[in-house]
């Protein structure tokens, strides 16, 4: 593959995104007000959001007023989860406002593993996520280091992974299964996807080596949650 960057990129400002952001969950919610079966409580929720999820389309910390945009869910009353594949570390560095929690994903125990799993665009990505990792002691906000974890591809050597771990000493660490789903579909298979009782041992190893506790657990999503802490944070 080959990327180049758009010439003259106009980037929406904060403010555009914020509303936009509200405009468009109020938008998808549309249809439910009139819908019988719809439970009322939940759409009452629904209709004002508390959080949100800076992650999934592309790399948030491309976008160079990040912290603004932060600083302004804050100000609205949301809690913000800032979700980084950790290459741009310097962006990191630089944010002018820390979101409520930060998750860094680590899906590979050592570079070549990165090299197979991530199919990184530039050669330099290993090192720079390292060197997010490395970071993670001086925020303030929880920090969360998320393993995302195929069957035959990146789910092994849990020792090498609580390596990698200890310098970033995160507050949780989040060991979950791939699921088969979106453009992964097109180079893996449903085999690639663990089962929950595969990501309880992975993360019952895993919790050894690193020095941490299994905190919580949530079956339905195959993910586990381990952390020092006795219990979680509770973000408002």
């Amino acid at each position: 593959m080959r990327w180049k960057e758009i010439p003259n990129v106009t980037w929406n400002e904060p403010e555009q995104i914020v509303e936009g952001c509200i405009n468009a969950q109020l938008k998808i919610l549309t249809g439910y007000r009139g819908y019988g079966k719809t439970d009322k409580w939940k759409l009452r929720e629904a209709l004002k959001p508390g959080h949100v999820a800076i992650s999934l389309t592309g790399e948030p910390t491309v976008y160079p007023q990040l912290g603004e945009l932060i600083r302004l869910f804050h100000k609205r009353g949301f809690t913000t989860f800032l979700v980084s594949n950790g290459t741009i570390p310097e962006a990191l560095t630089e944010l002018s406002q820390e979101p409520t929690q930060l998750y860094i994903s680590l899906c590979a125990y050592d570079e070549q593993s990165f090299l197979e799993t991530c199919r990184p665009q530039s050669a330099k990505a290993w090192g720079k996520l390292n060197e997010t990792l490395s970071l993670l002691p001086s925020f303030r906000c929880p920090t969360v280091t998320r393993l995302t974890l195929a069957r035959n591809l990146n789910m092994k050597h849990p020792e090498l992974y609580a390596r990698i771990i200890e310098e970033a000493n995160p507050t949780y660490i989040e060991p979950k299964a791939y699921m088969h789903v979106g453009f992964s579909r097109l180079r893996l298979s449903y085999d690639h996807t663990p089962s929950y009782k595969e990501i309880q041992v992975f993360a019952g190893d895993l919790a050894k080596d690193a020095g941490y506790n299994v905190l919580d657990e949530a079956p339905e999503s195959r993910v586990v949650l381990l952390s020092r802490l006795e219990k979680a944070i509770r973000l408002t």
